[in-house]
């Protein structure tokens, strides 16, 4: 029998209006991710926040320990007792000790939510695929934005898609919110 754990990635205040990167409808993806939230809490399922740290501050000036806009979200905000990870690089498994906490709680499916698409959600969920858990991700519970390369600027939707559909090719299946809590 397959256990499910909810892992939501670095749904900072940062990505937010006003914050010091802001990603292209972080607020809709945020809302879907706190439905799934809900579904995993009223199913008193395994729930994992992970909060990006900046490790260098002075080159990167945002998820800087001590600002508005390191807080997890409140769209999204852990409860007491809820376990919260940090983290100083991509992959959510590097350095914290969800993997350890997936283990303990016998966990064999994850279920992925969060903020970059092309970056941390990418990071990790090649990374629990290498652990061997079922990997789901919820696409419109996840967000990106413009990316640069040589002169040209590759629009947030087309990051966006052009992920998941690489990760949805062979290391997750991909689910819309509404798909998943109806499943």
């Amino acid at each position: 029998m397959s256990k499910k754990a909810l892992i939501i990635i670095d749904i900072q205040k940062d990505y937010f209006e006003g914050g010091a990167i802001e990603l292209v409808n972080p607020v809709e993806a945020s809302l879907n991710a706190r439905k799934i939230l809900d579904y995993f809490r009223e199913n008193h399922l395994p729930i994992a926040h992970i909060q990006h740290v900046s490790a260098n501050p002075e080159a990167m000036p945002i998820f800087v320990e001590g600002t508005k806009g390191f807080d997890i979200h409140e769209n999204v905000k852990p409860l007491d007792g809820e376990k919260v990870f940090r983290k100083y690089f991509p992959n959510s498994f590097r350095g914290t000790g969800l993997l350890e906490y997936l283990k303990e709680n016998e966990v064999t499916e994850v279920v992925i939510t969060g903020m970059m698409t092309h970056m941390c959600v990418d990071a990790t969920t090649r990374a629990a695929f290498d652990f061997e858990y079922k990997c789901t991700v919820i696409g419109d519970a996840c967000a990106s934005r413009d990316l640069e390369i040589n002169g040209n600027t590759v629009k947030s939707a087309d990051v966006h898609h052009a992920f998941l559909a690489a990760l949805e090719f062979f290391y997750a299946e991909i689910k819309s919110t509404e798909e998943f809590l109806s499943a």
